[in-house]
Order: structure tokens, then C-alpha cells, then sequence
């Protein structure tokens, strides 16, 4: 048969132009014979589920049918099992995305050689065991796990004997897209190959009960490489995200069928390996910045983790005819929207400035509630009047300049009193049920943005 590179689209017959994505001349022919794919992951798999019990599958009423959660296995990293919704489940197959250099591998090795007790396989079909054993004794756990097995192979069907013979309680295969299966003729990588193999790999799991880790590669688009083909085959697909610039890694859970995708998981990079992050303030305040003008701490909550984020923008005399307006970690559109309500609803006048925006520590927040902070550090450093030391806020603004309530708001102003704030502003409607004298932090509702502004600079 005929298969579209670019999308996975089917043909019996060569087509010119896909009909499924309007690409010209990406139709490539594939050899279809016997599935040895499938053959070899049967095969492995009724040899491990032996090994491991005698069960098979059959029909079960729904009423018979246990809702006690699966017991999940811990992988020993605090920050991967939250976004894992607590931890891998057996039979699950979990795609790790990223950019090249991002730090995949890195985390997948650390995580593995922490996991002690457990016989791990892991597949690379990128790196030598030589690199691998030179990674893992940078990261400082050489021979931490004695039950972690390497093998460096690009064949399916010869993984599958190895995972027959040696019958692992995980398998992680690095990358899926140099792992090349027989039964289909075009190269490693291609989308034929990535989902044939995948699929195998997905039969294996589901029958065999043990699961599998697959880290995958990012296109140019910034998506993960198959372009959905892989996202629709897995349990669960984890993007680790962050600039290389920075030292912090952003995992964040795009699908997730056992837990929420809410979830949010921060590493620090350093020379010997991921260090997870668990207070998340500590990263995105920067330690001093007393008497400068345009910076504005908001309490925002990213999945259900509260954090201090701190808002920095700088407005200037625009050296050209049209005003630049720049957002980094932030939605520029909204940034524009926020700009119009202060022009509009405030009267501060800022056609002719340049406005850049950043939000510190390279993190991209998507929470509404970053709204007033924004609006306070623009107008900040307008002025060139800096924010006193000690206050936070949280708020929704809407374009009629009023403070709209957030989610959430206990946990936003129970984070803000842990680190040693004093002043709070928060939507007036979020004080409805809300008990001020069991706070030590000075709660300051507000109904419209200029009350925000006025509590702020008087």
C-alpha cells in the first residue's frame, strides 16, 4: 500500500496530493506481509505474563469489576510520579517528548537507577553502552541499580527476544523513532515505522501487564515527531519543556488517561543531573529587587501547585513610529487586551510606548490571575515608581477594567503568608465565605482595577 510521510494517510494506489493534509508528493509505497511485529510481541508477552501469573483475559461483568485504583509503581522521583497522576501504571505505555538536548535521557537514567528492586530494560537505539555507563556515573549512581539491564538494538523483533529472555518489570525504549520493525520496508523514523512499532510495543504492554517508556523526538513545528499517530496510541504523553538557556525544566502532562493533565513538574539542571524543585517560589522570585521600578509578584497556581511568579516590564518612548509591544512566558494577545483596558478604563496613555514583558525564570504561566500583576507592573514602570516590598496580588481582569474572582484563592494566600508577605490584593468577590483573622497576611479586596492601583501607589 501507499503511505502519506507527512500525515499517515492510506492509500491502495499512489496519489499525487494527500487528500488528508493537501501535500504534494509525499505518498511512499510499503511493503505489507506477514505482522512479526505483532507475532514477537505476543510472544514476549505470554512469556512474561507465565512468568508472572497464569491469568488470562475474559469477559468480565461490570459489576464484578473492582473501582479500587491499580497498584501503581513508584518511580522514586516525587516531581515525575505527580505528573504521572502518582506513579506508572502496569500495562501503560508513556510517551517522553522533547526538544534534542532538552534533558529526556538524562531524566529517564536518573529516574530508572533510583528505581532499586525493580529489573529494568532499557533500549537505546541512539547511544552506545559506553555513553550510557559515562552518564550514569556523572549523574553519580554508576551502579546504583543492579537490576538495570542495557541493550543497544534498532530491531523490534530482536528487543522482543531479549524482553523474553530476560522478562523485565519495565521497559524503556530510547528513542522509538530508530527502531525499525521487518515488516515494513521504509526507513527508521518514518510514520509507517514509528507505528508499526509503537503498536507492537502497546500490544505488549496491555497483555503483559508491564510498563513501557518511550521517549520520543520534537519536529520543527515543536510537536511531538509521528505528527499525532504516536499521541494516539499511548496512555500518556509527558512534554519536558524549558529553555536551554535556562537551568529549569517545565514537565508538564499534555494527555494522561489514569490521571489529570494538570499537573506540573520543575527540575533544575545541573552538572549532576535533575534536581527536583518542590517549593517553586524558590526559582521563579529573584532575591533583591528593592527600589525597581516594574516588577509586580502575582500568586498564580499552575495545575494545583500555587507559586510566586515574578512579573517584570519595562515600558519606554517609542524609537520608532509604531510602538513595539513584546511578551516572553506570557500571551502577547492578552498582554495587548491588558494595554487597552489600563489606556481605556484607567487613562493612562501608552500608544507611543514600547512595551516589553517577562515573566522570570523562563516559565510560561497560563493562569488568569496574572492579569493585575501585569497591569501593575506596566503602569510601575510607566512611573518609574516601584512597588513596595511585601505585596503579592491575584485577579482576573475583564475589559471593562473590573477585578474578576479566581480559583482557588485559599492556597494562593496560604503561599503567599509561607513566604513572608504581608500585603495581598484579591478580588472583592473571592471574600465572600473567606475568614480574614485566620490569616496574618493584610487581605486587600478590590472591585476594579483602579482600587488595585490606588492600594498600590496611593
Amino acid at each position: 500500500m501507499y503511505v502519506c510521510s507527512n500525515c499517515g494517510q492510506e492509500s491502495p494506489k499512489w496519489i499525487g496530493k494527500c487528500p488528508s493534509c493537501g501535500q504534494w508528493n509525499t505518498f511512499q509505497e510499503i511493503r505489507v506481509s506477514a505482522d512479526t511485529g505483532t507475532t514477537a510481541a505476543r510472544s514476549a508477552a505470554q512469556s512474561v505474563r507465565s512468568a508472572m501469573s497464569s491469568n488470562h483475559n475474559k469477559p468480565i461483568r461490570l459489576r464484578d469489576i473492582s473501582s479500587k485504583d491499580e497498584q501503581r509503581m513508584s518511580t522514586g522521583d516525587a516531581e515525575l510520579d505527580r505528573v504521572l497522576g502518582g506513579g506508572l501504571v502496569p500495562g501503560s505505555i508513556v510517551l517522553l517528548g522533547g526538544e534534542p538536548g532538552i534533558g529526556k535521557s538524562t531524566l529517564t537514567l536518573q529516574t530508572i537507577l533510583s528505581m532499586t528492586g525493580r529489573k529494568v530494560l532499557y533500549v537505546s537505539g541512539e547511544e552506545s553502552a559506553h555513553q550510557l555507563k559515562m552518564r550514569a556515573e556523572r549523574l553519580g549512581c554508576g551502579s546504583a541499580n543492579e537490576d538495570l539491564l542495557i541493550l543497544t538494538e534498532t530491531s523490534l523483533e530482536a528487543i522482543f527476544d531479549h524482553i523474553r529472555d530476560v522478562q523485565p518489570q519495565l521497559v524503556v525504549v530510547d528513542s522509538i523513532q530508530t527502531i525499525a520493525t521487518e515488516e515494513v520496508e521504509s526507513s527508521p523514523g518514518s510514520i509507517s515505522q514509528v507505528r508499526e512499532c509503537a503498536a507492537a510495543l502497546l500490544r505488549f504492554a496491555k497483555t503483559s501487564g508491564v510498563p513501557v517508556i518511550l521517549i520520543g523526538h520534537i519536529n520543527k513545528e515543536g510537536s511531538l515527531a509521528g505528527p499525532k499517530i504516536l499521541e494516539h496510541i499511548v496512555d500518556t504523553v509527558i512534554q519536558f519543556e524549558g529553555d536551554q538557556h535556562y537551568m529549569y525544566r517545565i514537565l508538564r502532562s499534555i494527555k494522561n488517561r489514569f490521571g489529570s493533565t494538570s499537573e506540573l513538574g520543575i527540575y533544575e539542571m545541573q552538572q549532576t543531573g535533575l534536581r527536583q524543585v518542590s517549593n517553586p517560589s524558590e526559582l521563579l522570585l529573584t532575591q533583591d529587587h528593592e527600589g525597581l521600578s516594574g516588577i509586580a509578584i502575582s500568586s498564580a497556581i499552575e495545575g494545583v501547585r500555587p507559586f510566586l511568579v515574578e512579573t517584570q516590564a519595562l515600558v519606554s518612548s517609542a524609537a520608532y513610529g509604531t510602538p513595539q509591544r513584546s511578551a516572553t512566558g506570557f500571551d502577547q494577545r492578552r498582554l495587548n487586551m491588558l494595554l487597552a483596558v489600563l489606556e481605556k478604563r484607567v487613562g493612562f496613555k501608552l500608544m507611543q510606548k514600547d512595551v516589553f514583558l517577562n515573566i522570570a525564570g523562563g516559565l510560561r504561566v497560563t493562569d488568569l490571575a496574572m492579569d493585575l500583576s501585569v497591569i501593575a507592573a506596566v503602569l510601575s514602570s510607566n512611573v518609574d515608581t516601584p512597588i513596595e516590598s511585601g505585596w503579592c496580588m491575584a485577579g482576573e481582569v475583564g475589559l471593562s477594567g473590573e477585578v474578576r474572582p479566581v480559583s482557588r484563592i485559599e492556597q494562593r494566600i496560604a503561599e503567599a503568608e509561607k513566604l513572608g508577605f504581608t500585603h495581598i490584593i484579591i478580588p472583592k468577590y473571592n471574600m465572600q465565605g473567606l475568614a480574614r483573622d485566620k490569616y496574618k497576611i493584610e487581605l486587600h479586596p478590590v472591585r476594579k482595577v483602579e482600587e488595585a492601583l490606588r492600594a498600590l501607589f496611593g
